[in-house]
């Protein structure tokens, strides 16, 4: 069989597989590639090397690397603390960083991306706070089902506010908004987003992918297709920077914040803050959740988020009691998510049950 398949082999491919086999013995290589192994995407730190044997062949390297090279004396530059935070990390863009978030806070500023802070009072008759948070639940476990990113659920989330800010709706229909929104949020994040008809099936089948679409044009008109605009998942990115330990990032730190993050979805008297306010609430409380004895803010995620601790006390408390389920504490989708293993179970963490007032004090913090 193997050498009828040879005969048949293309005459180019044969004469391209034995030049490289040549050329590969001209240079006395014996390597074979290694097989590539699967990551956990969790498990992996801001700079991942994989060594085979990390000892083999580094003797002599190391210590012609002694005698030939001097440490390198860093002298310190007048910089701002972003600026020199930000250079341990080149994909957080350097030389312009400032100026994308910049314009990105402007941006979460502009009034046709906020939704109305109390539009379920003022415009809807039918739809109360409680169904909102039963419907953000509900769309985690979907994005989980389809594995969606992080960001396409928060733009569902915003899209949705956004639409229930000027349309009244019927609670029959809340739902239909729902997967609509996710289907928008879905073609503009995704790169294999989900059909129509998958999120017809998750409903199962309560809809005809007639409304879903029917639905889904009438979110683009309301919105006057202005799909994309910076989450709290943004600025989290940003502000993770301003963390002492950033050169050896703590996992649980960051999963601890996404967690927080997430809850904050679910409640509805958080839609007032600002995303970049949110972001910088998560992390003061994440900060805390793990060393209640320190003070949770510094200088350095001071300035690069604009806020000081006053600023985010109401929002930290909202967080803090969703944080410990006085909030929102039988919504559970959220939790049992973050209850796993590949996010080290941070839904487990508690934090004291009072936050010191004197850490929400304007005072120079290092």
């Amino acid at each position: 069989m193997a050498d009828q398949e040879n005969k048949n082999m293309n005459t180019s491919v044969r004469v391209t597989r034995l030049a490289k086999k040549r050329a590969m013995e001209a240079i006395g290589s014996h390597l074979q590639p290694a097989n590539k192994k699967r990551v956990v995407l969790g498990e992996l730190s801001n700079n991942v090397v994989t060594w085979e044997n990390p000892k083999v062949g580094l003797d002599q390297v190391q210590k012609k690397v002694k005698k030939d090279v001097k440490k390198p004396v860093v002298e310190k530059k007048d910089e701002s603390v972003g600026d020199a935070l930000t250079s341990v990390d080149p994909q957080m863009c350097e030389a312009y960083v400032s100026e994308i978030f910049d314009y990105l806070h402007n941006m979460e500023m502009e009034a046709k991306r906020r939704p109305m802070a109390d539009y379920i009072e003022k415009i809807q008759k039918d739809v109360t706070v409680n169904m909102r948070s039963v419907l953000v639940d509900w769309l985690v476990e979907v994005a989980e089902e389809y594995k969606l990113l992080p960001d396409t659920l928060y733009l569902t989330i915003s899209y949705i506010d956004r639409f229930l800010s000027s349309n009244v709706l019927n609670r029959q229909r809340l739902q239909l908004l729902g997967v609509s929104s996710m289907l928008i949020a879905s073609k503009y994040e995704e790169i294999s987003p989900p059909h129509t008809e998958d999120f017809c099936y998750i409903t199962d089948n309560t809809y005809t992918k007639q409304e879903v679409v029917k639905m889904e044009a009438d979110v683009l008109k309301t919105l006057k297709f202005e799909m994309g605009n910076p989450t709290v998942r943004t600025f989290l990115r940003r502000f993770r920077i301003g963390q002492e330990d950033y050169n050896a990032p703590n996992l649980q730190l960051e999963f601890l914040s996404y967690y927080l993050a997430e809850l904050s979805l679910l409640e509805y008297n958080c839609i007032k803050f600002l995303p970049s306010l949110v972001a910088a609430s998560v992390t003061f409380l994440s900060r805390f959740t793990l060393e209640p004895n320190s003070h949770p803010w510094n200088s350095a995620l001071e300035q690069l988020s604009g806020y000081k601790p006053s600023d985010v006390k109401d929002c930290v408390q909202i967080l803090h009691d969703l944080q410990s389920s006085r909030r929102a504490g039988n919504l559970v989708a959220i939790r049992e998510k973050y209850n796993q293993h590949k996010f080290k179970c941070v839904s487990g963490l508690s934090s004291p049950s009072v936050i010191p007032s004197s850490y929400f004090d304007d005072i120079k913090v290092t």
